[in-house]
């Protein structure tokens, strides 16, 4: 199992209280990778055996997993995916980066469908963002390239009914840097449509944004959350309330931070600690129950669930 940072294991409901799992599997070749899938129907009493989810079973890059049940009880799946630039490379094409494909399954995860690609040159190793939309659809937000290597983002509905999905430019920070920075974004999508997001980049020093998408058009309500040292953010929203979290490094070790909105985005309270680790830790993983938010940390202190209080 790939455990990295921006390649960790992840999990989803189904409408039944049915428990799914994906995660990365490590070929013999580097940076190859299968997606894998696994389901309980009993409460996480007993798993099925694994299943492979991408058709294409080359050994390739196939990592960097993003798992979503949709409202009609699909899942949904999305990965990075390097079939097109190995297709490239051998036609003596150009093609930077990687792509973003993905796949779904209407049975359960008994089966899923051959895979669509969503786009192409996308970032090689930053995690993809997947959010539930008012109307049930599944949305991706993800770093993208665009030109010579500057590395924004892009958003896309994963239609799962035939219709062909489309990915939109999404940020314009435009952050030129000839590799893959592994800091993917976070998006969070309200009961009234609103898609907040947070994104990292350092074209003026390091910097965590976040801000309210349009695609196709700058953010709305662009606010710089934190500066030097911070890392790793991600968001959540439920009603008017905003909760963005990261982790600042310092020369104590990390501290895990947080950033609330009462009204829905346009303003933040400001920044206060929530808890910290003098050794290393996982990008933090903001989770709700009953509109009250938590935090999943992992350290290597141990697993810490932490209740965000007003």
């Amino acid at each position: 199992i790939y455990a990295e940072g921006e390649n960790r294991p992840k999990i989803a409901f189904g409408p039944h209280d049915e428990i799914y799992v994906s995660w990365s599997q490590p070929r013999a070749a580097p940076w190859t990778g299968f997606v894998r899938f696994a389901r309980s129907l009993d409460h996480g009493q007993h798993f099925s055996t694994p299943i492979t989810v991408q058709h294409d079973r080359a050994e390739i890059t196939h990592r960097f997993d993003a798992l979503a049940v949709d409202g009609h009880g699909r899942i949904v799946m999305a990965w990075i995916d390097k079939r097109d630039v190995i297709a490239a490379t051998k036609a003596g094409k150009p093609y930077l980066g990687a792509a973003v494909y993905y796949n779904w399954s209407t049975d359960g995860g008994a089966s899923f469908v051959a895979e669509r690609k969503l786009a192409d040159q996308s970032c090689e190793c930053c995690r993809i963002a997947l959010a539930r939309m008012p109307d049930g659809g599944v949305a991706a937000f993800f770093r993208s390239i665009y030109g010579d290597n500057i590395r924004d983002h892009a958003f896309a509905v994963l239609h799962t009914d035939g219709r062909p999905s489309h990915a939109e430019r999404a940020t314009w920070s435009d952050w030129h840097i000839a590799g893959c920075p592994h800091h993917g974004p976070g998006l969070a999508i309200g009961n009234d449509g609103v898609r907040h997001a947070v994104w990292y980049e350092a074209s003026h020093g390091p910097t965590i944004h976040y801000g309210q998408l349009e695609p196709g058009h700058p953010p709305r309500h662009p606010l710089v959350v934190a500066t030097t040292g911070a890392g790793h953010a991600d968001v959540a929203v439920h009603g008017p309330t905003v909760w963005v979290v990261w982790n600042q490094v310092g020369a104590n070790g990390y501290r895990l931070m947080l950033r609330r909105s009462s009204d829905n985005g346009a303003h933040f309270d400001a920044a206060r600690e929530l808890a910290s680790s003098a050794g290393s830790v996982g990008s933090p993983q903001l989770l709700q129950k009953h509109g009250d938010a938590f935090v999943a940390w992992n350290t290597t202190d141990g697993f810490r669930l932490i209740a965000i209080t007003p």
